[in-house]
């Protein structure tokens, strides 16, 4: 087949079944365009492909974010501390791919412990954007857009804990979805925050995010905070929005923090969804502009606890002293980089005697009113809609200096995380010439008509992603 490239993964996999589409020589084509990568998106790409398994998605190779644990496959989490680990199992997300039939194409770059909104803080070096290699893919999962954004992946994971899926899938100019906190296990998966961590697929269009959820939700004995989906996951159809309600929350869309071209392209989705049928009214979350500095205490407060097993003792480097307490703190020095242990002193301050309550405590309940806000929309509304980034990707380098800068990146993106609902970013238009994400939430387990919605916009809009293919 002359036009591998071009086909979607629900395409190929379709192709694959009516035997007009040979497996192997898909395989064959996504590792060689992960071989010839020049965005430093992957870490680890095999020598060979892998051999195209059998199932449902049977012949279709997926490109796999560092921090999923993979049997006998480097698994690093984009940190120098856990370089060249390789675990003795694999994580229930990429299990279930697997026994459906995908195949692990390659490993993909990240920010390091998922920590960062540009993937530049990985060990591995930065990644950049396939619409301008001199800026950022977005992060964590940079690697993972970037790679399908490209055409170096047919689809790929990521984990999303405050915005990590959704971010990288504006600024690449690709579909993004972060489902229910619980919907697909995290067993497998390195810990950041397990409070919000959430695995999910970046894809190409939003029929490709469904077929991929569709195979990893479940319910896993092996992960409680799992819950699993209550309806099997269907590809979306729609191309209307007749009768759906969409709520625009006045505090982010006032054009405060956000760049004028991302608000012109927002404002153009929202005219292109009157269009498709739907009414579009102001709603209000009071409690949502405080929601990033919440999630800036209550993330690296978990960090904090999740990243202390990491000691030199048990698995991953070692710096080697004569004492016990310097080989701990040289190692983790050494092992983490800077912004990792910036959230790791942040974390241990907010959760030190005499501070918990003024700071811990007070996140907490910050997260409940959000929680409780979003409610009250969903109560009156079907989805909120949001620009996913307030801005485009911006330049290498351009905020490292700038710790706060960076974590406004967040700002959209965050409450839907702090409240565990799903939530997913679709490129909407360009801005620059560089893409822009529109970004559609809706209340907890409620995939299926988010995937329609979006499907429908989507649809609509008829996004070019062309520019960004480097595979051809």
């Amino acid at each position: 087949m002359s036009d591998i490239a071009a086909l979607s993964a629900v395409q190929a996999s379709e192709a694959i079944a009516a035997g007009e589409l040979d497996a192997a020589e898909l395989a064959a084509h996504y590792h060689r365009a992960a071989r010839e990568d020049e965005l430093n998106a992957f870490t680890w790409v095999p020598e060979e492909p892998a051999a195209p398994g059998e199932g449902p998605i049977g012949g279709l190779p997926v490109a796999v974010k560092d921090l999923f644990c993979t049997e006998g496959i480097p698994s690093q989490s984009g940190s120098r501390i856990l370089e060249g680990y390789r675990p003795p199992y694999t994580a229930t997300a990429v299990r279930r791919l697997q026994e459906a039939g995908a195949s692990v194409q390659a490993k993909t770059n990240q920010d390091e412990f998922a920590m960062g909104s540009s993937n530049e803080n990985s060990a591995y070096g930065p990644v950049a954007n396939p619409w301008d290699i001199t800026r950022v893919p977005g992060g964590s999962s940079g690697g993972s857009a970037a790679a399908v954004a490209s055409g170096a992946a047919l689809w790929a994971l990521g984990t999303d804990t405050g915005g990590s899926i959704r971010q990288p899938a504006a600024l690449c100019g690709i579909v993004g979805l972060k489902p229910t906190y619980g919907s697909i296990s995290r067993y497998g998966m390195i810990a950041f925050a397990s409070s919000l961590d959430q695995a999910g697929p970046l894809t190409r269009d939003v029929r490709d995010a469904a077929l991929c959820l569709r195979h990893m939700a479940g319910r896993d004995s092996a992960d409680a905070t799992s819950v699993g989906l209550p309806e099997p996951v269907e590809l979306p159809t729609s191309e209307s929005l007749e009768g759906i309600r969409l709520a625009v929350p006045q505090e982010f869309t006032g054009g405060e923090g956000m760049e004028p071209g991302v608000l012109e392209v927002f404002e153009a989705s929202l005219e292109r969804a009157r269009e498709l049928g739907a009414t579009v009214e102001s709603c209000s979350l009071p409690t949502a502009p405080y929601a990033l500095s919440a999630y800036y205490v209550l993330a690296p407060a978990e960090a904090s606890s999740n990243l202390a097993r990491y000691d030199g003792v048990r698995y991953g480097m070692r710096v080697e002293e004569d004492e016990l307490v310097p080989m701990y703190t040289h190692t983790r020095h050494d092992g983490f980089g800077p912004e990792v242990r910036r959230r790791i002193l942040i974390g241990t301050y907010a959760l030190s005697s005499g501070y918990y309550d003024a700071y811990y405590g007070r996140a907490q309940r910050v997260r409940t009113l959000v929680a409780r806000e979003l409610d009250e929309v969903f109560a009156q509304a079907d989805f909120i809609v949001t620009p996913t980034s307030p801005n485009v990707a911006f330049e290498l380098g351009a905020k490292t200096g700038d710790p706060l800068a960076m974590y406004l990146n967040d700002l959209f993106t965050v409450p839907f995380s702090l409240a565990g609902v799903p939530a997913i970013s679709i490129p909407a238009g360009l801005s620059e010439g560089l893409p822009v994400g529109l970004q559609l939430a809706g209340p907890a387990f409620s995939e299926n008509r988010v995937l329609e919605a979006a499907h429908a916009l989507e649809k609509a809009i008829a996004f070019d992603a062309s520019p960004a293919r480097k595979v051809a």
